[in-house]
């Protein structure tokens, strides 16, 4: 059973950034792909980052492309997402999630395509 654990979230200005962390553990881990969705409050669950685990082929939501970066560090079982010019519509609870199995040389935007999810962490950027 695969356990992922968000860290990084906070309270960042207009304009700041922030990393955030995925750390997972639990077995032999290997996925297809590992990404970033976050979900506003009286909001659904929006896709921001996704990353290939073997080829590092990425996919990024239009609304952060040039802003976010998703990297991973396989050694250390984590995934990363670098946040640059934040601003108050980027306020949401960021989960990362892990998907065993894919096929496609691009990692999948769905969520339904991602077998394990972290509790996620909050970001909060005032105005």
């Amino acid at each position: 059973q695969v356990h992922l654990v968000e860290s990084g979230g906070g309270l960042v200005p207009s304009g700041g950034s922030l990393r955030l962390s995925c750390a997972a553990s639990g077995g032999t881990f290997s996925p297809y792909a590992m990404a970033w969705f976050r979900q506003a409050p009286g909001k659904e669950r929006e896709f921001v980052a996704a990353i290939t685990w073997r080829s590092d082929s990425t996919v990024y939501a239009d609304s952060v492309k040039g802003r976010f970066t998703i990297s991973r560090d396989s050694a250390k079982n984590t995934v990363y997402l670098q946040m640059n010019s934040l601003n108050p519509e980027d306020t949401a609870v960021y989960c990362c999630a892990a998907g065993a199995l894919g096929y496609s040389p691009s990692p999948y935007r769905s969520p339904t395509e991602y077998d394990y999810w972290g509790q996620g962490t909050q970001v909060t950027v005032s105005s």
